[in-house]
């Protein structure tokens, strides 16, 4: 099967990383349209010959031409503007650099295949666990079904019934009068019309018990469907939307929930007035042991309990709380910052309609919590549910509410049991749901997660880390003293959290040697990397990291999430930026490229988040060198790109011209293949320096520019850093030698010599 069809049968969580490798770049439209082609060409050649790579550039605009045409033959006008704007977009960014193009699908597909091989490894131990969510929702879809028709037969049978009672009332009727009239029937006559009218009751009784049975499965049917919704469906949906609030997966289910739940209010509803008709039938006829007479009651309070107990499930916490201004920050509320919060009721009946009005409350029934900060809602916090403002769907969104803190003698935050940031607060909805003909008088209450509430931003960060920590450990909503004693994390649930927290906010979350290089940080070097390995709340949030910086592990992360979305997303975006990798590691991949091969990685020694890059050198025995560049924090970053940094970087020694020692980044791109699209286009490129090149104010233009001083004895005695191609042809000329050895005995200038005559010979 072809690699991309593979891909579209994996999970969500597969699907989501493949999404990470497609941008406006190199869209996903080229990789779906031209699946087979893309996967019939050995990118890994082209991506290192020019010449080839033009031709295949040339021979892709022609593939997307032929697509082009098919979308015109469909009249798919949508498709062709698409089509062709991907065309202009990939000349204009390929058309003077084919192998970049080439480079980057070589490293889509190897990624993909990563991808599925990650999900092949995994499949043992989630063996079944796909299918058997699908066959579930097959199951619960089967079973509305079977509800349905079995009350669409009970509908139909009780229509029969009522047809078969009014004919016997009219036999009988007319039996009588015939008996009472002057010339009437003979004895056999008479006998052989009882005998019909005799018969129509004995059927007549076994429909009305017929009908009552049917209406008792029915109820049996529709129960355990509502037990299944109720104790199954409920409770994973909002463990997903935990997931959701901190950056898993999206949780799309709802309207699939309120279809099942409003087809069970439907069938219950269904139910209470057949009885309803059987109750009429009842009192036109009855009889001695009449099923509808016996059975009446219990089903009618049977029907009305089922339909109380689904309702009372039915209103739910749609979207949690969040402030506009963090969208992705869920939970952690700002003191006199508005918030919203959508409630939806997941039976969707037009009778409910602006039948249910929603109240919030803050910290409902919340006792035993001594120093905990008190806190009065503000804003509108009276909502009526209805149709019109949410698709259809029955639902109210609360816009503007805020919290104000209570200032009461004796509640300073320093008194409390928790520091802010760890103490966790409830907010609940309350209506009431009376429909007098109904019968029903129910009163519903849903409840958001805890939240956090913060009095200044810059608390945002530790809120958020207790908001993972909660929701990644437990399910239970009214759990407030949680970190009273927080339980400790497995790594293996920790590293998908971490990851989420860059994919949440990026197209590209953390791949497995960037979550080895945490786990060693977290669970320390020495330690077997353990999926069952335990770090404790303390760890990740309150202590010291092990090399004593003086900032936890989280707010390290953190910083480093801010940088990334302040100055480095493209870069992040397009995996230019390696970020997490120890100094050891560092080290061994960088130990066998060539000179000027460089990496990007985050700095550790940095609260607030910053960058650095490690290139490599050889000394004059081909020892390999190692230089790390002062890390760039926001303050750098936000006067000059990172780019920009790598394009202008000097190094400059004493009595040495200044030069770049960046040629390739890790593995072996060049360096303006890798960086040329964020380089400023000529007409942004200042000017060189000199007398005449000044602007109207009569200023010279400058261009800020890293450099660093070294010792001239860690440069290589003024020579560039070879190329591969450098070496390779070295390797060829110098012959069998081991190049060590020629390195060790001849000096760098007869070397040099050396190779120039034997060049000069060979021509």
């Amino acid at each position: 099967m072809a690699q991309w069809c593979q891909l579209q049968m994996l999970d969500c969580k597969y699907l989501e990383q493949v999404d990470q490798l497609y941008d406006d770049s190199f869209p996903m439209d080229i990789r779906q349209y031209l699946s087979r082609w893309i996967e019939s060409i050995d990118w890994d050649t082209v991506a290192i010959q020019d010449s080839l790579a033009t031709v295949r550039f040339h021979d892709l605009l022609a593939q997307l031409d032929d697509q082009h045409s098919r979308f015109a033959l469909e009249n798919n006008f949508l498709l062709q503007h698409n089509i062709r704007k991907i065309k202009r977009n990939l000349q204009d960014r390929f058309q003077e650099d084919p192998v970049h193009m080439a480079m980057i699908i070589s490293r889509n597909l190897k990624e993909e295949q990563k991808i599925l091989a990650n999900a092949k490894s995994t499949e043992q131990e989630s063996e079944g666990t796909v299918s058997a969510m699908v066959v579930e929702k097959q199951k619960l879809d089967n079973k509305v079904k079977e509800m349905k028709d079995r009350a669409q037969v009970v509908d139909q049978n009780i229509k029969n019934l009522e047809d078969l009672q009014d004919e016997y009332d009219f036999k009988v009727n007319t039996l009588k009068n015939r008996e009472n009239e002057m010339n009437g029937m003979t004895p056999k006559e008479l006998e052989r019309e009882k005998m019909v009218v005799a018969r129509m009751c004995f059927e007549l009784k076994g429909k009305r018990q017929d009908v009552v049975n049917q209406l008792s499965d029915l109820l049996n049917v529709t129960q355990a469907l509502l037990s299944d919704l109720i104790s199954e469906e409920l409770p994973e949906w909002k463990q997903r939307q935990q997931t959701a609030c901190i950056g898993g997966p999206p949780n799309a289910c709802v309207d699939q929930l309120q279809n099942w739940f409003t087809a069970v209010a439907e069938s219950l509803q269904q139910v209470r007035q057949h009885l309803k008709k059987l109750t009429e039938l009842e009192q036109k006829f009855t009889y001695d042991a009449d099923p509808i007479t016996q059975k009446k009651g219990f089903l009618e309070a049977r029907a009305l309990e089922l339909l109380k107990n689904l309702l009372s499930n039915s209103l739910v916490v749609e979207r949690q709380p969040c402030m506009p201004t963090h969208p992705q920050r869920p939970l952690v509320l700002k003191t006199g910052v508005q918030f919203t919060v959508k409630l939806r009721f997941l039976v969707k009946l037009q009778e409910f309609n602006y039948q249910l009005k929603v109240k919030a409350v803050f910290d409902k029934d919340v006792t035993e919590k001594k120093g905990f900060r008190k806190f009065n809602i503000l804003g509108t916090n009276t909502k009526v549910m209805n149709m019109e403002e949410s698709n259809g769907s029955l639902a109210a969104e609360f816009r503007h509410l805020q919290l104000k803190e209570q200032k009461v003698a004796g509640n300073r935050t320093n008194e409390g049991p928790l520091i802010v940031t760890e103490e966790l607060h409830s907010l609940s909805f309350e209506s009431e749901l009376q429909l007098n003909q109904s019968g029903l008088d129910i009163k519903l209450e849903a409840m958001s997660l805890p939240v956090v509430v913060i009095s200044n931003v810059c608390q945002l960060p530790s809120g958020w880390a207790s908001i993972l920590w909660y929701n990644m450990l437990t399910t239970e909503p009214k759990n407030l003293k949680f970190f009273l004693s927080p339980p400790a994390a497995k790594w293996c649930l920790l590293s998908d959290v971490l990851s989420w927290q860059f994919s949440s906010v990026t197209k590209r979350g953390l791949n497995q040697e960037q979550l080895n290089m945490l786990a060693d940080k977290l669970l320390g070097a020495k330690a077997q990397r353990n999926p069952e390995g335990l770090i404790p709340w303390t760890k990740f949030c309150k202590q010291q990291s092990a090399n004593e910086k003086a900032f936890p592990f989280w707010l390290w992360i953190e910083g480093i999430l801010d940088l990334i979305k302040r100055h480095l997303l493209s870069l992040w975006n397009d995996g230019s930026i390696m970020g997490f990798i120890s100094k050891e590691r560092e080290k061994g991949l960088l130990s066998d490229k060539c000179p000027g091969t460089f990496l990007l990685r985050f700095s550790e020694s940095s609260k607030e988040g910053a960058i650095t890059f490690t290139w490599i050198e050889h000394d004059v025995h081909l020892k390999p060198i190692y230089h790390s560049v002062e890390p760039y924090t926001k303050k750098e970053l936000g006067a000059v790109s990172l780019p920009d940094i790598i394009r202008t970087y000097k190094v400059m020694a004493a009595e040495n011209i200044p030069e770049n020692p960046l040629r390739f980044l890790y593995p072996n791109i060049p360096k303006d293949k890798a960086f040329g699209k964020y380089y400023p286009k000529p007409s942004e490129t200042p000017e060189p320096m000199d007398v005449e090149n000044t602007d109207k104010s009569g200023y010279m233009k400058t261009e800020l520019i890293s450099v660093s001083e070294v010792h001239p004895s860690r440069l290589q005695d003024n020579m560039m850093p070879m190329s591969p191609d450098d070496y390779k042809v070295l390797e060829q000329y110098v012959g069998p030698r081991d190049i060590d050895a020629v390195f060790q005995t001849n000096s760098l200038l007869e070397l040099t010599e050396e190779f120039d005559d034997q060049m000069s010979a060979d021509i």
